[in-house]
């Protein structure tokens, strides 16, 4: 059973986690891990690579994109609750792309310290400019190939597509659409550099038959148990 409904939870109790029907919940845990786990590294100083490419240079500086760059933390947050209460399965497989193409990551991150240099200097005016700023002031120029505001707009783009729910044309359209707008403000708002970009494709693509091909572990990952494709 992938598909569910909210009512699907209304007889959990926190010792039902080990069980069959709720462990994917443990799943989240991931989240608080990995949040702690990038600020140790964006508060640890440490000798960086600068990323950069020529291409860089030719990509203009567009404020506008900022609504877009900000529209990712619901768009992922958005797709993480319709899969928790609607498609275990689709909520699996969303979950453990993260999981995987985060913790990756993440070890880059710490094998290859990095850090871009292209931002503008901006002074905060109207409401896009102070937006801007207050983004280069939290969100640090460290840490950033491959992008992860990248990864998590692939992430729910490539669950979209393979979520029952998710086919009718219009929201498949506008779900790819809102991914492209989103990795491309990236790179139009200096917060990465086009190779940032195109590391975490590479790291996706590699990552993607894991979690949503047709093999033993795509079945395992997406179903919570070792079954057969034929199952």
């Amino acid at each position: 059973m992938h598909k569910i409904t909210p009512s699907y939870y209304l007889g959990f109790r926190p010792k039902d986690l080990l069980s069959r029907k709720y462990s994917h919940i443990l799943l989240l845990i991931f989240w608080p891990l990995f949040g702690i786990a990038f600020l140790i590294l964006e508060n640890w100083q440490r000798n960086y690579y600068p990323i950069y490419s020529p291409i860089d240079d030719f990509i203009p500086f567009c404020p506008p994109f900022i609504f877009a760059y900000y529209f990712w933390f619901i768009f992922m947050i958005g797709m993480l609750v319709y899969t928790f209460f609607y498609n275990l399965r689709s909520f699996r497989q969303y979950m453990w792309f993260i999981i995987i193409t985060y913790t990756v990551t993440l070890i880059i991150y710490i094998l290859f310290p990095n850090r871009q240099d292209l931002r503008p200097e901006v002074k905060p005016g109207g409401l896009i400019t102070s937006f801007i700023c207050h983004t280069y002031a939290f969100d640090t120029n460290t840490n950033v190939c491959p992008s992860i505001h990248v990864l998590g707009s692939l992430a729910v783009s490539f669950t979209a597509k393979n979520c029952e729910q998710m086919q009718r044309r219009w929201m498949q359209i506008a779900i790819h659409i809102s991914t492209a707008l989103i990795c491309a403000s990236t790179v139009f708002l200096k917060q990465h550099s086009i190779i940032d970009v195109v590391a975490a494709l590479v790291v996706a693509a590699l990552v993607y038959p894991l979690v949503y091909g047709k093999g033993r572990v795509a079945s395992i990952l997406s179903n919570g148990r070792a079954v057969t494709c034929a199952q």
